[in-house]
C-alpha cells in the first residue's frame, strides 16, 4: 500500500506539471491571446494535432509583426463574451461576424465578406427558402445564422418552420442532417463549402441566401489600443500582398484551396494518436479529483454528522447545492465567478485550476454522503467495546470504524469513480482541452464519426480498468468471506 501511494503521488505531481502550470513566456515579450472555435474550418480547426486555418494564419502573422507571442485559445462559442470580458482572451478572431453586433465589441475593419446559406440533402425536395415551410431546420447557437433567422426580415420564414433546432457546432448539425434528424442546416457559406466540397453527391447549397455579412476581429468594448495595433498590421498585410496570398492559399480562385489539401484522413489509429494529449488531460482531471475529493469528502461527512448545529446546517446546504445543480454550471461559476462577482481578472492559466476546483467540490459532496451512510451503519456496540479496551475516540474511528466503513462503501465509491471518468468530458464547457473536446475538433475537420469512436474506446477501456481495480480491492477486503 505504501509503494502504491508513493507511485500515485509521483504520477499526480507529473500530471499536474503537464497541465496546471502555465507555460513560460519569453522574457519581456507580450502575448496576444486569440479566442476561436476549433470546430470552425477553414477559419480555425485542428489538423494533425495543430491549430490551422485562414484566421489562424492571419493572427500568427499579425502577432509576429507586432513582436507578440501568439497564444491560440479554443473557446466554447456560447461563452465567448464571458471569455472576452473576463480577460482570458484578447480578441475573437474566427470568422466573427460584425453585422448586427457593431455596438457589442470594439471592431477591426472588416476583412472578408460572407453569406448565410442553407444546406440540404441532394435528394431533398427543398429547392428554395419557401420550401422550408413545415420542415425541421437547425443552426449553430449564437451564430450569424441564428441572428438572421430571428431577424425581422425572416420572421415569417422562421415561424413557418416545424421546428428550429440550435446545435453546439456545425459538425453536429451536419451529422443531424445526414441522419435525417433535420431537413436543413443554416450556416456560413465558407464553412458550408469546406464541409461538403467532397460530398456534392450527398449535399447541396440553396441558391437563395439568408443574409450577407462581414467578418472582422472583435475586441473587448473600449480596447481600442490593442485593436489599433492589430489593425495596423492587418493594413500592412493587405498593402504588401500577404493577405491576398493567404486568401488564395485557403480559398483559391474558386473558393477552395489549402483547406482541401489539409483535410485529414480519418482512421482509428491516427485518431487515437491525435487524441493523446487529450487523454493525458482527462487522466489528470480524474486523478487530481480523486486525490483531493476523497479526503475532503470525509471531512465534510464529519461536519454533516457534527453535534454543532450551525456547522451541520452549513454543510447540509453545501451538499444540497453541489448535488442540486449541474456540474457544468458549477464549472462556469468557478471559472468566471471571480471576475463577474468580485471584479478579479481571470487568466487563461486559471482554466485548468478551475476545472480541478469545481470537480473536487462537486465530488466531495457525493463522497461525503457515501461516507456518512457507511459510518452510520456501524453498530454502536463497536464504539462501546473500543472504549472498554481503552481506545480514545480518534483511535476508535480510524483504527476500528473506518477500515470497516471502507469495505462497506467501496461499491458505491466505485460507481462514483466510474461516473467521474465520463464526467471529465464536461470540462469542455470552459474550453479545457480534454479528450472529448479534441474528439469534437477532429470530427469537425475529418467530417467523420471516427474520432468519437476512438474517444468511446478510450472511455470504455479506462472504465474497464477502473472497474477491474476496484473489484480487486473489494476481493482483497473480503477477508471474512
Amino acid at each position: 500500500m505504501k509503494r502504491f501511494m508513493k507511485l500515485s503521488l509521483c504520477l499526480i505531481v507529473a500530471l499536474s506539471c503537464i497541465g496546471l502550470i502555465p507555460s513560460s513566456h519569453a522574457q519581456g515579450k507580450k502575448t496576444l491571446t486569440v479566442g476561436f472555435d476549433q470546430n470552425f474550418p477553414p477559419f480555425g480547426y485542428v489538423n494533425k494535432g495543430k491549430y490551422v486555418g485562414f484566421d489562424i494564419d492571419l493572427a500568427r502573422e499579425a502577432a509576429k509583426r507586432m513582436g507578440y507571442k501568439l497564444k491560440l485559445q479554443p473557446i466554447d462559442w456560447d461563452s465567448k463574451d464571458m471569455e472576452l470580458d473576463s480577460g482570458t482572451i484578447d480578441c475573437i478572431w474566427n470568422g466573427f461576424t460584425m453585422t448586427g453586433r457593431e455596438k457589442q465589441y470594439t471592431w477591426s475593419k472588416p476583412y472578408l465578406n460572407n453569406r448565410q446559406v442553407v444546406v440540404v440533402k441532394k435528394a431533398s425536395d427543398i429547392k428554395s427558402l419557401k420550401d422550408l415551410k413545415g420542415k425541421i431546420v437547425s443552426c449553430q447557437k449564437e451564430s450569424s445564422a441564428e441572428s438572421a433567422l430571428n431577424s425581422a426580415k425572416h420572421k415569417a420564414l422562421t415561424s413557418s418552420f416545424k421546428q428550429l433546432l440550435k446545435v453546439s457546432d456545425y459538425n453536429t448539425g451536419l451529422m443531424d442532417l445526414t441522419s435525417g434528424g433535420v431537413d436543413a442546416l443554416c450556416m456560413d457559406e465558407f464553412v458550408a463549402k469546406f464541409q461538403i466540397k467532397d460530398k456534392t453527391d450527398t449535399y447541396r447549397i440553396l441558391k437563395q441566401t439568408l443574409s450577407s455579412e462581414k467578418y472582422a476581429i472583435g475586441f473587448k468594448k473600449g480596447n481600442t489600443a490593442l485593436r489599433d495595433k492589430v489593425q495596423k498590421q492587418m493594413d500592412a498585410m493587405i498593402k504588401d500582398g500577404t493577405f491576398a496570398s493567404l486568401e488564395k492559399k485557403w480559398f483559391g480562385d474558386s473558393g477552395e484551396g489549402e483547406a482541401e489539401k489539409t483535410a485529414a484522413t480519418s482512421s482509428l489509429l491516427s485518431d487515437l494518436k491525435d487524441l493523446g494529449s487529450g487523454m493525458l488531460t482527462t487522466l489528470q482531471i480524474f486523478i487530481l479529483t480523486l486525490l483531493f475529493s476523497l479526503p475532503l469528502g470525509l471531512v465534510i461527512a464529519l461536519g454533516r454528522m457534527s453535534k454543532n448545529g450551525l456547522l451541520r446546517n452549513i454543510v447540509k446546504v453545501y451538499i444540497s447545492i453541489m448535488r442540486g445543480t449541474p456540474l457544468m454550471l458549477q464549472l462556469l461559476v468557478v471559472y468566471f465567478g471571480p471576475y463577474y462577482m468580485f471584479g478579479v481578472d481571470v487568466t487563461s492559466a486559471y482554466r485548468g485550476i478551475a476545472v480541478i476546483i469545481a470537480f473536487v467540490l462537486n465530488y466531495a459532496a457525493y463522497f461525503a454522503e457515501i461516507y456518512r451512510s457507511g459510518i452510520a451503519s456501524m453498530p454502536k456496540g463497536q464504539y462501546e467495546a473500543a472504549r472498554v479496551l481503552g481506545y480514545n475516540s480518534v483511535q476508535t474511528f480510524f483504527i476500528i470504524i473506518m477500515p470497516q466503513v471502507w469495505k462497506r462503501i467501496l461499491p458505491s465509491i466505485t460507481n462514483e469513480v466510474i461516473t467521474l471518468v465520463k464526467d471529465t468530458s464536461l470540462a469542455f464547457s470552459i474550453a479545457y482541452a480534454e479528450m472529448f473536446t479534441q474528439a469534437k475538433a477532429l470530427a469537425a475537420n475529418e467530417r467523420s464519426m471516427m474520432p468519437f469512436v476512438a474517444a468511446a474506446i478510450f472511455y470504455y477501456v479506462f472504465n474497464f480498468i477502473v472497474a477491474a481495480l476496484m473489484d480487486y480491492c473489494e476481493k482483497r477486503m473480503s477477508y471474512y468471506d
